[in-house]
């Protein structure tokens, strides 16, 4: 393949940006230094890198609310990175932000998830509490920086610093230490870029909105409750007004539709106010601003507060679904249990890597490699394994 950039080609990414923008020809660099590409942008490379990993593909299979099985409609972890970034793109766009970066972020943010969704985290957590727990935004960063395996010259995707700085949201004190660069912030206290505050935001806006479709699908929730919810009340009373015989799955999508835009336009309108107000000349003073660029309306903040307490109330902690989160913990706990007992059950590769995590880090090591064969099942994988441990007619 001939890599010289043609004519057409040479226009710079980093062109049509803000100030406050990230750009590739000020990246800080990867943790394995790289020549440039010739063809693309740093952060360019970046989303491409995530896109073509195996960690990105396993998403298609694990859970966001509802279980894989459960119904092909429903969203997995895949849908909904898709939908953030798409969201997050939008968004940055209006703002003149890097929108290769915040789509590199968004498509990464879920990468260590486990099976189950929450439920198989915090399941993973409670097992992992005495060799330093577990946290899938951290196993995100461990799966970009190490565990993925593609590369001949380094481990991991080798991502630019501004895209796994994005991927970690939050990070204790502790665990920032150890990280080094891209945990510094933490101590430091420090805003990340705009476009990894913007990619957070855009994963709220996603699953909020998200979760009520697929509530509504389930038949978890029904339209009369969700009239409580400020912003649905009022989305679902102008539908209704300009179509008054809208009915089903029509008038559920052009609700949420709504919603979606409802609070992507105030994110936009307070953004960027914030950012006039701020005028920032760079990223760096992005940085040591005091207080994120990024963000919505006192009023929009308290309705989203609002469907944020309605939605754990009646969708989280609805019995169906707390049946399901029950099982996955006892999945979880059980895989964990017999491998952390017994490294051989687990397939060669990952049993290797648990001896050679033990013989470095001794039974943290142990346990931090059967997490990450754990963490990186899919739904269906993580109750295949279970039922050919419990089971004994099942082969192995």
């Amino acid at each position: 393949m001939n890599d010289a950039p043609q004519p057409w080609l040479r226009r710079h990414p980093d062109e049509r940006l803000a100030p406050w923008a990230a750009r590739d020809d000020a990246s800080r660099g990867r943790r394995h230094p790289e020549p440039a590409p010739s063809l693309r942008g740093e952060f360019q490379r970046d989303r491409d890198r995530i896109i073509h990993s195996t960690a990105f593909r396993r998403l298609v299979y694990k859970t966001q609310v509802f279980v894989n099985h459960e119904g092909d409609l429903y969203r997995t972890r895949l849908t909904h990175t898709l939908e953030v970034a798409q969201i997050a793109r939008t968004v940055a766009h209006a703002l003149g932000l890097n929108e290769y970066l915040v789509e590199a972020v968004s498509l990464a943010h879920d990468l260590g998830h486990t099976p189950f969704g929450h439920a198989g985290q915090d399941a993973l957590n409670q097992c992992m509490r005495p060799y330093g727990g577990f946290e899938h935004n951290l196993q995100s960063l461990r799966v970009v920086d190490t565990l993925e395996e593609r590369y001949a010259e380094f481990p991991g995707l080798n991502l630019s610093f501004e895209t796994r700085e994005g991927i970690l949201k939050h990070c204790s004190v502790a665990n920032a230490r150890r990280l080094g660069d891209v945990g510094r912030r933490f101590i430091e206290r420090t805003q990340p870029s705009l476009e990894a505050q913007l990619a957070n935001l855009a994963d709220e806006i996603a699953y909020n909105n998200h979760d009520i479709d697929d509530g509504l699908r389930a038949g978890l929730l029904d339209m009369t409750s969700l009239r409580d919810i400020t912003l649905f009340r009022e989305q679902h009373d102008a539908v209704l007004a300009r179509h008054p015989g809208l009915t089903g799955r029509r008038l559920i999508h052009e609700i949420v539709r709504r919603m979606i835009d409802t609070m992507v336009v105030d994110l936009v309108a307070t953004s960027t106010a914030l950012l006039d107000a701020a005028a920032p000349g760079s990223v760096d003073d992005v940085r040591v601003s005091g207080r994120p660029l990024i963000g919505y309306s006192d009023a929009m903040r308290g309705h989203i507060q609002e469907m944020k307490k309605f939605l754990y109330e009646r969708l989280y902690r609805h019995y169906r679904v707390l049946r399901m989160t029950t099982k996955a913990h006892r999945v979880v706990e059980t895989l964990f249990a017999a491998f952390i007992g017994e490294i051989r059950l687990m397939p060669d590769e990952h049993a290797g890597h648990a001896r050679r995590f033990e013989a470095e880090h001794g039974d943290a090591g142990r346990a931090r490699a059967v997490a990450d064969y754990i963490a990186g099942m899919t739904d269906r994988y993580a109750i295949t394994e279970h039922e050919r441990l419990t089971d004994p007619r099942r082969n192995g």
